[in-house]
């Protein structure tokens, strides 16, 4: 019985890392140019303010407004991945996987409050999933061109 025990945690634990790690290597994507900062101007999206308070000024974390900014804006970019210049509307394979670690994150992040733990770490991995879905949409838009239509007034007139 105990060695069945071991074996299940050392099988999720290794699983959980898998995860990160494919994860992660999804992340570090290098895209030819910034098509984020089109994305955020035109829906008003927050989370590089965030980004930007915690890695510049390391000021102390307002949890619930992080907490409910954050998921507003996965909830909008999660909607435009699949619905702006996407011709299949789903969510590729990298999406979905991306979109489940945000998940895990997100639950991590609160139990990190609950804990009273470091949440900053949490708060800029899930920083870093918004801008990679915000640089996908950009640069799917950005190759969907309307005429004389930027990614910004594109994405206005959905």
């Amino acid at each position: 019985m105990f060695l069945a025990s071991l074996v299940l945690v050392v099988s999720t634990a290794l699983f959980f890392f898998y995860f990160q790690a494919v994860c992660q290597r999804i992340l570090r994507r290098k895209f030819d140019q910034e098509y984020f900062q089109a994305i955020v101007n035109a829906n008003r999206l927050e989370f590089p303010v965030i980004r930007k308070t915690l890695e510049e000024y390391e000021a102390p974390v307002d949890y619930p407004r992080v907490c409910m900014t954050l998921k507003c804006d996965y909830l909008a970019l999660t909607y435009l991945l699949k619905n702006a210049a996407n011709v299949n509307q789903r969510y590729s394979r990298e999406e979905l996987l991306l979109i489940l670690y945000f998940k895990a994150v997100f639950f991590s992040l609160v139990a990190r409050h609950w804990l009273r733990l470091r949440e900053n770490p949490a708060i800029l991995k899930l920083t870093a999933v918004l801008q990679f879905f915000a640089n996908v949409i950009g640069q799917r838009v950005n190759l969907v061109r309307f005429g004389n239509l930027s990614a910004s007034d594109y994405l206005l007139n959905l």
